[in-house]
């Protein structure tokens, strides 16, 4: 099905619908601030192996990253925030950036990457931030399968393209074309992994 949402104001119905189909295992793609992504919830095991059969690789490199509500969530799902770190962050989020960090005990075992990293992500976006509000823990999160093209901005060409392999598609308008700035901040230097929609620059 598809769902139109109010990107500014979500309707609490809408957004109620489409937590208990992640609760029930289902795969949802919904908007987030940089492009759509394909979700899921991070416990429902088979739905995460259902999205890595969708992109066609195995968790570990499947590039996927939780979406969370806020930054409380991002010291749930990973350990060692030092002061500075956690101020550089609180500078950037809500915002178009994923910063991988250190796993903690709380990001289930299959999304773990062979290094204990974890993307971790607050979008600036209302839809993605009250659907992991109301789901209470992350949406497991990642890109559209295939090549990054026009027709994965709008929709409908979305819905009708991967309506029968998701359970909900979220419209919240038209999408963008550039995906989230990734940081590594496992190092003692922050590591520019990609350039995206996020502004950064060495002194950040």
């Amino acid at each position: 099905m598809i769902l139109h949402v109010n990107s500014e104001n979500p309707n609490a119905r809408h957004i109620k619908t489409i937590t208990e189909c992640l609760l029930d295992g289902g795969v949802i793609i919904y908007p987030t601030d940089t492009i759509y992504g394909l979700g899921c919830d991070i416990l429902q095991q088979k739905a995460v192996e259902k999205i890595c059969k969708l992109k066609n690789l195995p968790p570990e490199k499947a590039q996927l990253s939780f979406i969370c509500y806020n930054l409380s969530d991002l010291s749930k799902y990973s350990k060692g925030i030092s002061t500075p770190l956690y101020r550089m962050l609180k500078e950037h989020l809500p915002g178009p950036y994923t910063f991988i960090l250190p796993a903690s005990r709380e990001v289930p075992k299959i999304l773990r990457s062979k290094k204990s990293t974890i993307g971790l992500r607050v979008p600036d976006n209302n839809i993605a931030r009250a659907i992991a509000h109301q789901l209470s823990r992350p949406i497991l999160s990642t890109s559209l399968p295939g090549e990054m093209v026009e027709e994965y901005t709008d929709p409908e060409l979305i819905y009708e393209k991967f309506k029968n392999l998701v359970d909900i598609m979220v419209d919240g308008g038209v999408g963008g074309t550039i995906p989230s700035t990734v940081i590594d901040c496992t190092k003692d230097e922050y590591e520019v992994i990609r350039m995206g929609a996020g502004e950064w620059s060495m002194t950040s």
